[in-house]
């Protein structure tokens, strides 16, 4: 780990505590839009993996969080857990392995608009995190802990991600769950509906986009609302909240259910948008559960959610573009768009 400086929480934060378990690395953008991976003349360097994301997003509105996964004992890795230090998260549950390199990945937005992923992970590092590595102490101390599903592929993190969802659960943290489908990290696509539908039910939070709707229903339509309620809404389930990009998103709880408009503005890159929109809810509720009980309560705080995902948009990167308190409330107080 050579000089690296961890960071530990200030323990006064642990009551707000959101820890973010899973996958860490380095995206590869090309440094002009609207090419193939094979057509990019150069590639930017830019910290990546959605967990991580919201960990630093979190952090970004003045919330406490906390990142736990496994990097390589890299320069890469290293910058990573630098890059969390700097933006406040607890990087003291990052593990570095000797042996496996941080993992890489080359995105593009392609003309036609649909992003390409090249993975280099055979295997990476954040995919030989073990049981034995985790920071139980921490884990105990969410207030909500927050996964993917990129972490269920491969032994043996999946039993690492399952071992630290039991510890979460028993110290009665909310559970928080992003399935975040990468298809091309799959073997199959059976493989990733099977796995990402077997953790569904333990989950307290779910955020899915309609693209995963589809999906995991097998090809029905994501803007039913019988589909969701009857094939994805489970008993003990508090919140599932349906993100459309601009549009902004849907919600459904015990009692209630409706949608929230989007903040519009002028999109430039959408990666991250989820990431942010998800640290904007588990901001919120990591300060006030009751929301999940007050459809006025949640409603705002699902339009605060869509205009963390809407300035977002309007920078390059995921981490570099997460908002701050102020700039979502400034977008908040200009934006004209309805709030119905």
């Amino acid at each position: 780990m050579g000089n690296l400086k961890n960071l530990t929480i200030d323990t006064r934060d642990s009551e707000t505590l959101v820890v973010c378990f899973g996958e860490m690395l380095i995206d590869f953008v090309p440094t002009v839009g609207g090419v193939s991976l094979a057509e990019a003349p150069a590639f930017k360097k830019a910290p990546g993996g959605a967990p991580a994301n919201v960990a630093v997003g979190v952090s970004r509105l003045g919330g406490s969080s906390a990142f736990i996964g496994k990097v390589g004992d890299d320069e890469f890795g290293r910058m990573l857990a630098d890059i969390l230090r700097l933006n406040n998260v607890d990087n003291s549950g990052m593990r570095f392995d000797h042996k496996a390199r941080t993992a890489l990945a080359f995105v593009t937005l392609r003309a036609d608009g649909e992003r390409e992923f090249l993975f280099f992970r055979h295997p990476s590092a954040d995919m030989l995190l073990l049981e034995s590595e985790l920071d139980k102490n921490l884990i105990q101390k969410a207030k909500i802990f927050h996964y993917g599903s990129i972490s269920l592929i491969e032994e043996p993190c999946r039993s690492t991600q399952l071992a630290a969802m039991k510890i979460a659960k028993a110290s009665g943290s909310l559970l928080s769950y992003d399935p975040n489908l990468r298809l091309p990290l799959w073997p199959s696509e059976e493989a990733a509906r099977k796995e990402i539908m077997s953790i569904w039910n333990l989950a307290d939070v779910i955020k899915i986009s309609e693209d995963e709707i589809t999906f995991l229903t097998g090809g029905d339509d994501p803007y039913d609302d019988d589909v969701v309620l009857q094939k994805l809404f489970h008993p003990n389930l508090k919140l599932l909240v349906v993100s459309e990009g601009p549009n902004g998103c849907r919600y459904y709880t015990q009692e209630f259910k409706g949608r929230v408009d989007g903040v519009k503005v002028k999109a430039v890159d959408t990666t991250g948008a989820g990431d942010a929109f998800m640290s904007g809810i588990l901001n919120s509720l990591a300060s006030d559960l009751t929301l999940l009980k007050d459809e006025k309560k949640l409603r705002e705080a699902l339009l605060f959610a869509n205009a963390c995902g809407a300035i977002t948009v309007t920078e390059r990167g995921a981490i570099p573009a997460m908002p701050t308190m102020n700039a979502v409330q400034d977008l908040l107080s200009s934006s004209s768009s309805p709030r119905s």
